[in-house]
């Protein structure tokens, strides 16, 4: 059975984009980093970047765009277990669109499956979304204008200046580059918050057929 719910279709999706801005504004009152647009945007791109550049076929790689814009949308319900809500909002508005079986399973596995609390890559598209959204750490992240205030997810984020994901040359690889100011925080911090998810990154790799590296500051740690 064919589909033709696409990227672009949920992007014009006027309530699924309510959800979003919705799940956004109440991790913006608890004091999260971004979860909006820009997050959930760069999650679809680097999940379909992947599955892309290992050759799987264009359909399985809009399911992980979508899996990727989709996927914090259960924050609106609450923080705790917000994969798994998310993961049955976005059954009831798929398949209110119709869309079969087979592709709603592979998408709401993936969302139900990228909290580092529960997650577990069961197949690529789950693989694909952890990476991309675990890896997603940068500046533009924080939302706290007061430097005196910062805790410590607000520090190590501000302290990234740059942040890249790619494959090695020989596609054997997926490589988070860092670029961090550590007079803002030392590295120890990042791992600090972000060990379990890093870990995490290294288990979807692996299921990929893939190593999981870090270069921080231009040496390499993982």
């Amino acid at each position: 059975m064919a589909s033709n719910v696409t990227y672009k279709y949920i992007k014009q999706n006027p309530d699924i984009m309510e959800y979003i801005r919705r799940a956004d504004q109440a991790l913006k009152v608890q004091g999260y980093t971004e979860h909006s647009f820009a997050h959930v945007e760069i999650v679809a791109q680097n999940a379909s970047m992947i599955l892309t550049e290992l050759g799987y076929d264009e359909r399985t790689v809009e399911l992980a765009k979508i899996a990727g814009i989709m996927h914090d949308i259960g924050n609106v319900i609450n923080r705790i277990d917000h994969a798994q809500s998310g993961a049955v909002m976005a059954f009831r508005l798929l398949d209110n669109m119709s869309m079969p079986a087979s592709e709603i399973c592979s998408i709401i596995s993936a969302i139900g499956n990228h909290d580092e609390s529960t997650a577990q890559p069961v197949d690529a598209i789950s693989a694909a979304l952890i990476i991309a959204d675990k890896t997603d750490v940068r500046r533009s992240r924080v939302r706290n204008n007061d430097f005196l205030t910062f805790d410590i997810h607000d520090r190590v984020n501000y302290a990234v200046e740059k942040s890249a994901l790619y494959f090695n040359e020989s596609k054997t690889a997926i490589i988070l580059d860092l670029a961090i100011d550590t007079e803002i925080s030392p590295v120890i911090e990042y791992f600090e918050i972000f060990l379990n998810r890093m870990l995490l990154c290294k288990r979807a790799c692996s299921y990929l057929g893939l190593q999981f590296k870090m270069i921080v500051n231009g040496s390499s740690l993982l």
